[in-house]
């Protein structure tokens, strides 16, 4: 009987070890349950790339519920957003729609940008009904993220989540020191600057940071013990701190025992600065677009959502007879850029073909009456003309040539390596527009430019944001009369070439080289510069994006003499440059 027992265990053994051996292995665990808050006012500027930034993340949607909401509206943010949701929600596990057509103010209100306790208190209860919703589905995170943050990197969610943090914010850029973080607080509740602040903001250290505030777009890890406790509504009962809803988290965070994290590891996206409370949500939308502008040069750029229809951009030459747009076609790169950019802005150009310096040989630039102005020399290389600066100075030229010969009062005129200052186009009009109104004689207005002695410079009466201009290098952008356009082809600059942006301020009698300037009799060109200026390089010499096609050429008449500056490496050469002159320099490098 024993023996039959033994042999049966054996078998029953044999049999399970081999069933085993059949079955599959467990399947893989499902990400966690993610809530993301939507909570919306006034939006409808940047909700298309708030929403296609949603849309694009690297997570899957089958594991993500949408909780949005929307209220006093003044324009048509409940449409964007019905739009969008309509589109999408057979992507997401589910969508909770929370619209709400009037009112379209708070009590008290003296703008949409103006935050009275109502407003507070209003956003407080739909961050703490997001947050009971969220508990309730049992969601393993929620995500909080403002309607003017654009999260442009689409692994955002997964990084944050592997963080394993309570409740942690990816550090967002905008165009100013502002950011989604403090990393200090006051006794008062009130922001506090740190020496750890702007390392942080800069990059200059990377990692997550234990910070005692974090606002705006932030996740929270709902399985966490020490987030059961967290609220936004009502305020703690010890609360004594300013009535806002960021500082009321933060004090629950803190009484919760809760460390807030800030991570700045890479680059999670954008988040826009809030219009002051005087302003409107066109401020708003003029400020969003010119941080549409900044990511597309320091990436990733923003992208709209595919399911969001955008309304057609109107552009216009903003009163000028011609606005050109001077590109390399061997840099396409640019031209979209600019393209892109200048559409945004909704501001019509014309492009121009640059004259490619480098493919000229140097009989071709002979044949076109090009000669070196007699002594010139670079201050730094201590060479002469590189074809890549012939090519510029004939790029500019042709066009004051086309301005004189097509009668065109004035223009306006880009570069292709620039970036736009805040509230460019408006703040360009109104200077036009004063200038116009006090009759002054002007030739050319920089609108872009390298100064080298800002500080001595006179401001003029009755216009705002102009100054005389003193001696400059670069030619970013200016606007140009055909007053001024005829003085300088009158000059008759092509016989005696230096780079074009020392040749202007020659024509205005402000470079400091005699020799130079005796060259050319006429120097009586009316030149005035915005201050501050309204445009800047992409990327200074030493960036590690930063490319030259003047400086990285050959020199004007010996195809064998190749300059390849590199900015760091540029050093002073023969006599010392004029004051002012080296500093500017270094400041470049």
């Amino acid at each position: 009987m024993l023996f039959w027992i033994l042999v049966i265990g054996a078998i029953t053994r044999i049999d399970c070890y081999f069933s085993e051996e059949k079955n599959p292995e467990e399947s893989k665990m499902q990400p966690p349950t993610v809530v993301i808050a939507i909570i919306a006012r006034n939006a409808a500027h940047s909700l298309p790339y708030y929403l296609g930034a949603l849309e694009r993340l690297d997570y899957p949607k089958d594991r993500i519920t949408i909780w949005a909401a929307t209220d006093h509206n003044t324009d048509n943010t409940t449409a964007v957003l019905r739009e969008w949701l309509t589109s999408m929600q057979k992507f997401y596990h589910y969508v909770e729609w929370r619209p709400m057509e009037k009112p379209t103010s708070y009590p008290g209100e003296m703008g949409p940008k103006h935050w009275t306790n109502g407003r507070h208190e209003y956003v407080m209860k739909l961050k703490q009904a997001v947050l009971k919703f969220a508990k309730k589905r049992w969601a393993d995170y929620l995500l909080y993220a403002d309607t003017d943050n654009i999260l442009t990197n689409p692994e955002t969610l997964n990084l944050l989540v592997a963080e394993n943090k309570s409740v942690i914010a990816p550090m967002l850029d905008s165009q100013t020191a502002y950011s989604n973080y403090w990393c200090g607080i006051t006794p008062q509740g009130y922001y506090r600057r740190t020496a750890e602040y702007f390392p942080t903001k800069h990059r200059h250290r990377l990692g997550c940071y234990p910070v005692p505030m974090v606002h705006s777009t932030m996740l929270l890890d709902l399985r966490k013990e020490g987030t059961k406790k967290l609220a936004f509504h009502p305020p703690h009962k010890d609360y004594s701190w300013p009535f806002d809803d960021i500082i009321v988290f933060a004090f629950s965070c803190r009484v919760s025992e809760v460390q807030m994290y800030l991570c700045n590891k890479v680059r999670y996206g954008y988040l826009n600065v809030p219009a002051k409370p005087h302003q409107t949500n066109e401020d708003d939308q003029i400020n969003f677009v010119h941080l549409q502008l900044e990511s597309i040069i320091d990436g990733p750029p923003m992208h709209p959502s595919r399911y969001i229809h955008l309304r057609t951009k109107q552009r216009d030459l903003m009163g000028f007879d011609e606005i050109f747009l001077i590109n390399l076609r061997r840099r396409p790169d640019r031209l979209d850029r600019m393209l892109w950019s200048l559409n945004e802005m909704e501001i019509d150009v014309k492009v121009v073909d640059a004259v490619d310096g480098g493919a000229l040989n140097s009989s071709d630039i002979k044949l076109l009456g090009v000669d070196l102005l007699p002594g010139y020399y670079d201050p730094f290389s201590g060479r002469t003309l590189t074809k890549g600066e012939v090519g510029c100075f004939l790029s500019h030229y042709f066009i004051w040539k086309e301005m004189v010969d097509m009668q065109l009062a004035k223009a306006l005129i880009f570069e292709d390596d620039i970036r736009f200052q805040g509230n460019f186009k408006r703040r360009l009009l109104r200077l036009m527009e004063e200038v116009e109104k006090v009759e002054l004689d002007w030739d050319i207005i920089y609108v872009g430019r390298k100064q080298v002695k800002p500080g001595d410079e006179v401001p003029v009466e009755n216009v705002r944001n102009l100054v005389v201009a003193d001696y400059s290098f670069w030619t970013l952008s200016y606007v140009i009369s055909q007053q001024g356009a005829q003085k300088l082809v009158n000059a008759e600059p092509l016989s005696k070439m230096l780079p074009v942006d020392e040749f202007l301020p020659i024509m205005y009698d402000k470079h400091s080289n005699e020799k130079y300037k005796a060259h050319f009799t006429n120097r009586n060109l009316q030149a005035y510069s915005t201050r501050p200026l309204l445009v800047q390089p992409c990327h200074y010499a030493g960036d590690p994006e930063w490319v030259s096609d003047t400086e990285t050429s050959t020199i004007w008449d010996d195809d064998s003499v190749r300059t390849d500056w590199r900015g760091s490496h540029k050093t002073l050469k023969g006599s010392a440059p004029p004051s002012g002159l080296q500093t500017a320099y270094r400041d470049e490098l």
